[in-house]
């Protein structure tokens, strides 16, 4: 009986350890996953040090307990409809005109909230009890508290898995939302706010009205035979208007602009034994003008 006695209560230790084992495994992985999506669901800051700004970000992350990212989390990625983002006051105190803002959110019901605060709260308290107190509230000696142990760790995991998968579930959401952010970041137009500090609007009037208006004059007073080269009207319009550059749109060269601006056509011809390029502006019919040389692709 002795011996029957002693192997149960090694195979249930055993089972113990490895339920015990499984639930801090899976709240490192609930650790892990709430450190990147408290480090990374906001963005803010001068546009040229976003990156050093968010590597602090996520190294101050990194040293934070499970209780205080549960407190950084509540509030600031989970919110209640009726909260109102300080997002806005930070933005304003950044002092900077390169500087970018974006926060995302999930927002909650005030009962959905205050249940999901509740589920994180005792998550964090379940988290202390299994790596501190574990071994004072069950006798791992006896037969008896084995299982009860056992019993507890099967219920807790349970638990830690159900708020992991509503964490992953949040940040599945966030990552699509950081997608079509991505997709923001990346246009021409939010280029142009950020770089150059031009609206979306604002860059759609000056694409007709600055720049490419200062292109289509100098095709009128530069072009031969209906073209122009782009060289040559950079060089006009850069003296007659100096502060309609490319740069100020973003832009890298001439030809970009001209491309860009979809008004017009461009081409390269042989000039002088070199490779030109030349532009003239679309015309809706199918008449074409003569042109200085032969084309070459």
């Amino acid at each position: 009986m002795t011996a029957f006695s002693d192997d149960a209560l090694q195979e249930l230790q055993s089972e113990v350890q490895r339920l015990l084992g499984r639930c801090l495994l899976r709240l490192q992985q609930y650790e892990r996953l709430i450190k990147a999506i408290i480090a990374q669901h906001e963005i803010s800051g001068p546009v040229h040090d976003l990156e050093g700004m968010q590597s602090a970000r996520i190294a101050n992350s990194a040293r934070k307990t499970l209780g205080t990212l549960v407190g950084d989390l509540l509030g600031s990625y989970i919110v209640t409809d009726q909260i109102d983002s300080p997002l806005n006051a930070a933005a304003d105190s950044l002092g900077d005109a390169n500087s970018i803002s974006i926060r995302t959110q999930i927002a909650l019901s005030d009962a959905d909230f205050v249940r999901t605060e509740n589920g994180l709260r005792e998550l964090v308290l379940l988290r202390n009890d299994l790596v501190h107190h574990f071994i004072d509230r069950y006798d791992l000696g006896s037969l008896d508290g084995c299982r009860r142990g056992r019993d507890a760790l099967v219920d807790a995991y349970s638990k830690i898995d159900q708020r992991f998968d509503e964490l992953r579930t949040w940040a599945g959401d966030t990552q699509k939302l950081h997608g079509v952010m991505a997709q923001v970041v990346q246009s021409d137009d939010f280029r142009n706010f950020v770089v150059t500090a031009i609206s979306p609007l604002e860059a759609m009037h000056l694409r007709s009205e600055g720049i490419v208006r200062a292109l289509r004059e100098a095709a009128g007073e530069l072009a031969v035979d209906g073209w122009a080269t782009v060289s040559e009207a950079g060089v006009w319009v850069a003296a007659r208007y100096p502060e309609q550059l490319p740069v100020k749109y973003g832009y890298s060269s001439w030809r970009q602009v001209v491309h860009e601006a979809r008004i017009f056509e461009l081409r390269y011809f042989e000039r002088g034994g070199r490779r030109t390029a030349c532009y003239r502006e679309k015309v809706e019919s199918h008449y074409e003008q003569p042109v200085p040389g032969s084309p070459v692709s």
